[in-house]
């Protein structure tokens, strides 16, 4: 998954056209196969294999992870299914290291000689690595947890949901958004079931059962006189949560009763219908008059510039330049970080790492190097305080142990540095978006997200949005179309003057987050309130300059 392919899956704006990129791993499996795990004890006894042939080869560290990866995405148009993908990936990756290099194997041949063989191979290309090493692989010391395990807080898992009430489910949000106004409708469904097994040479066997899923629409309106058309995608944010997430508010029989989690539930079909209204109302909306305003970004909007702005720029890979060749590199050089007074942004702005929160997208027991995950400052009252590391990188840093950053989307590619969670903290004070507004004289409220632009080192950005309302003496005006925002990232995060109490807050994100060389794709939350910024230069992007 590309970059650019990253920025079209964030804002939705799929079709028909993007659905062969969609990522599709493993091999197609009957849709109405049983949803099961594979036994532990099994996959201890596979672990141990490769272990024990790492060692005996001469490797002075070895990780194993055995991936059990299930993916299923349900595709409709109008009244019509267009695809249902249903797949499974199993296999076993090894990483070692020998003679101070890395090396890594993998196969999904699933018995012993194989795995022996792979871990054989993973030794030999760590020695062949290490004829060009010009300084050892440093590994921040790590505990063995032993035999543990971790599940996501699911409450209904979606992959035992009946195909037909998914299908069911995505052609009444069509009907309705066609009945509301609508000319076109796309939507779909998109569930992952990773089941991850790890196991290393610092005695962990830690196994893992992780549930994401995101709900999503377009609805597409046309004039036919002019030809011209108007969008509106859903609100929906992906989640690490199970089919509770798509139930309707009354449905408080599930186990354990309405928990916090559930109340964070989505409502698609109601989205599709007040989807259906606005997209008429873009087709009427006034074009924006280019100039300075005050910004009131809903969470849907802000989550994508937090992503492209904080979070790659706070890679620790990036900022020393190992993805310089592909994605950037970063402004927040190391410089900037050991000042200790780099002024990210205002005294409003907090931003934390966190790959413990319930229900996020990052939410996870442990990485996969073994690392009990955590979550840590990156921005502090506006100064940059910390990165994002891994376990090779830590003593960059000077720590004494990896944040726990560490993913790969599969068994057969090897793991590296990924981002965390990365979200503002609401503001501490008593505050509701209405607050905020009332005290805007000339503003733009926006909510949702759709294309955007940034540069290679995350500072020079654009964004723009699905939503766009005026606000004029504190009140909102009306509704307005062609509506970008441009500034630099340091800029940015300067005018930040109100972000509304925790009431307010909400999670967006990204199923696809492209990076790597090959590239690998991770799934990634990124929570806000609703947050006001002074004096952002807006463009029209329906004039031509």
């Amino acid at each position: 998954m590309r970059r650019r392919d990253f920025l079209q899956m964030a804002g939705m704006g799929l079709g028909a056209t993007m659905l062969p990129r969609i990522p599709v791993l493993g091999n197609n499996v009957p849709l109405d196969a049983p949803w099961y795990t594979v036994d532990v004890a099994q996959k201890k006894k596979l672990a141990d294999v490769a272990l024990n042939e790492a060692r005996s080869k001469g490797a002075t560290y070895t990780d194993v992870r055995i991936g059990r990866y299930l993916n299923q995405y349900v595709i409709t148009r109008e009244d019509k299914v267009q695809n249902i993908v249903n797949t499974e990936s199993y296999g076993i990756g090894i990483r070692v290291i020998a003679n101070g290099s890395w090396g890594f194997a993998a196969t999904d041949k699933m018995d012993t000689d194989s795995i022996a063989k792979a871990a054989q191979l993973a030794v030999a290309i760590a020695r062949e690595n290490a004829r060009l090493l010009s300084e050892p692989v440093q590994l921040a010391p790590q505990k063995g947890y032993g035999e543990v395990s971790w599940k996501a807080p699911i409450e209904k898992n979606a992959f035992e949901v009946p195909i037909k009430e998914k299908v069911d489910l995505l052609l009444s949000v069509n009907d309705a958004a066609l009945k509301g106004g609508g000319n076109y409708v796309n939507s779909y469904l998109f569930l992952v079931n990773e089941q991850k097994y790890f196991a290393s040479s610092d005695g962990s066997y830690i196994d893992q059962d992780i549930h994401r899923i995101w709900p999503t629409f377009t609805i597409t309106k046309v004039d036919a006189k002019t030809g011209k058309f108007e969008t509106r995608d859903a609100l929906s944010a992906p989640v690490g949560m199970g089919y509770e997430y798509l139930l309707p508010a009354d449905a408080d029989k599930i186990k354990g009763g309405v928990t916090t989690l559930y109340k964070k539930r989505y409502d698609m079909l109601e989205d599709a219908k007040a989807g259906a209204v606005q997209v008429g109302q873009k087709m009427l909306a006034k074009s924006v008059e280019a100039g300075k305003y005050d910004l009131v970004l809903d969470p849907t909007n802000l989550w994508l510039t937090i992503h492209e702005s904080v979070g790659h720029p706070t890679e620790l890979d990036r900022v020393l330049g190992y993805e310089a060749n592909y994605a950037g590199t970063s402004f927040l050089t190391l410089d900037k970080w050991e000042s200790k007074k780099f002024n990210f942004g205002s005294k409003e702005v907090n931003i934390v790492a966190d790959k413990l929160q319930p229900g996020s997208l990052g939410a996870v027991g442990y990485d996969d190097e073994g690392v009990g995950t955590q979550r840590w400052d990156l921005i502090k009252e506006g100064i940059l305080v910390n990165y994002q590391t891994i376990r090779d990188q830590a003593h960059i840093l000077g720590l004494n142990a990896s944040q726990g950053c560490c993913y790969a989307d599969s068994w057969s590619d090897v793991q590296f540095q990924r981002m965390p969670n990365v979200s503002l903290q609401p503001g501490k004070n008593k505050l509701s978006p209405a607050d905020i507004i009332k005290n805007v004289e000339k503003g733009i409220y926006i909510i949702g997200n759709s294309s955007y632009s940034i540069d290679q080192q995350r500072y020079n950005f654009q964004f723009s949005g699905q939503l766009y309302y005026e606000i004029k003496n504190g009140k909102i005006a009306g509704m307005l179309k062609d509506v970008a925002y441009q500034s630099n990232t340091q800029e940015f995060w300067n005018s930040c003057a109100a972000i509304a109490d925790e009431s307010d807050y909400r999670l967006g994100g990204s199923f696809f987050d492209g990076k790597g060389q090959p590239g690998q794709v991770s799934a990634v939350s990124h929570g806000a309130s609703t947050t006001r910024f002074n004096g952002v230069n807006v463009i029209n992007t329906a004039r031509k300059i």
